[in-house]
């Protein structure tokens, strides 16, 4: 086992055992494989770095490399689609751990000889690995305590290096694993621009998510940052109140460039939206909920829930409307008490017919302070014509009574 720290500026020898250059860095390919192999060195000449493939090295170690042929290829080094160096863009870059949910710097880079090749298996995030770097060759031993994260975990490497793109094997099954409040948390400690990278890693689904867990100012600058159609798509996923909200902060041409590139459908629900001030109950609102006629049975209104396609993700309530065709509000009935009901009755008969709700144009603030003084999950919006326009839900308006700077410590519970 060695750290990158112990071989890179000792010399590479010949066959022979004759110095004929020193290591500049070492070269891994990235692919499906959790620990990246070594393809070879990059090695330094009188000012020239030229390749050393790993095919041609017989032995590494604390004191250099070995070569096991006479032959050299002098070309200029090039990097090549895939391959990462682990001295210039890892050492000192931001990588996240996702077992350990953080974002960690990285000190140190272990390999190990697994008999058939070098390869990658931890990131020294400790102190001492910094210590390794800044004393002399041989001086710090592999024998202090050290802290190594085993690279299987890295999620994501963040790098400056503008001509490869370090996407370590399946960083988006592995952000995956955690859920988006951790990944928005994450992220927002990395630069703005691997900000961008890691949102753009992940599914649309799960990227919307995160994104739904940042300040609007951040959302714009990813989408900003974004390829045309990936934003739009990613906006298509975000809840349509969440949408609107980003759109509006973007630039006006940016704003409709991507707004005409959503599908019609989720296209015509932020519309809506955008038709209320951002300040109003109607702005605070998203389309997303579930009404039923009041004439199914309880037992009819599950099985509908089973049937539909796509549904809010979260359901506390169901809205029951006047008819099939209406959207005239009647009632309401918690998910829970519909589960408890006895599945013959008709939802007139088990609805709730008295319940609070907003009008369009209450302010933001009035409808929040409705949610909170009665402790509901969420708020019917209602216009003129007694119709459900959407809803407000308790996260947004936790939004609007809280400080900003207790805002972001409160888990998203309709996200």
């Amino acid at each position: 086992m060695l750290y990158v720290s112990q071989i890179v500026g000792r010399p590479i020898l010949d066959f022979r055992g004759e110095r004929i250059a020193a290591i500049k860095d070492v070269i891994v390919r990235y692919g499906s494989e959790d620990y990246p192999p070594v393809v070879g060195l990059v090695a330094r000449f009188r000012r020239r770095d030229f390749f050393v493939s790993g095919r041609n090295i017989s032995k590494i170690d604390e004191k250099g490399a070995k070569l096991s042929t006479a032959k050299l290829d002098l070309t200029p080094f090039e990097r090549r689609e895939g391959e990462v160096l682990l001295d210039k863009d890892v050492l000192d870059n931001q990588l996240i751990d996702v077992d350990g949910k953080r974002v960690v710097r990285v000190n140190d880079v272990q390999i190990i000889d697994t008999g058939d090749r070098w390869r990658v298996t931890g990131a020294d995030v400790s102190f001492q690995g910094f210590l390794r770097r800044l004393m002399p060759k041989g001086f710090y031993g592999n024998d202090r305590a050290v802290e190594v994260l085993d690279w299987a975990d890295v999620g994501y490497l963040a790098t400056d290096t503008a001509t490869v793109t370090v996407q370590l094997k399946s960083s988006k099954d592995k952000l995956s694993r955690l859920h988006p409040v951790e990944i928005a948390q994450l992220a927002e400690s990395l630069s703005p621009i691997h900000r961008t990278e890691v949102v753009e890693s992940l599914d649309d689904e799960i990227a919307a998510d995160t994104l739904e867990e940042m300040s609007t100012e951040a959302q714009a600058r990813i989408l900003e940052e974004m390829d045309d159609e990936r934003a739009a798509d990613i906006l298509e996923e975000m809840s349509p109140d969440d949408a609107v909200d980003v759109l509006s902060e973007l630039d006006d041409d940016r704003a409709q460039q991507l707004f005409d590139l959503m599908d019609d459908e989720e296209k015509a629900d932020v519309a809506e939206l955008m038709e209320f001030e951002h300040d109003t109950a109607g702005g605070l609102m998203t389309t997303e909920f579930v009404h039923v006629p009041m004439d199914l049975t309880v037992g009819e209104t599950i099985v509908r829930l089973r049937e539909m396609a796509e549904t809010p993700n979260m359901i506390y309530y169901l809205y029951v409307v006047e008819r099939e065709d209406s959207w005239k509000l009647v009632g309401l009935i918690s998910l829970r008490s519909l589960i408890l009901a006895d599945p013959r009755l008709k939802l007139s008969e088990v609805m709730r017919s008295g319940f609070r709700y907003a009008h369009p144009a209450d302010t933001a603030e009035e409808a929040a302070q409705i949610i909170s003084e009665y402790n509901l999950l969420a708020l019917p919006v209602v216009d003129d014509e007694g119709d459900i326009a959407g809803i407000v839900t308790v996260d947004d308006a936790m939004e609007v009574l809280l400080p900003k700077n207790l805002q972001r410590r409160l888990p998203r519970l309709f996200g």
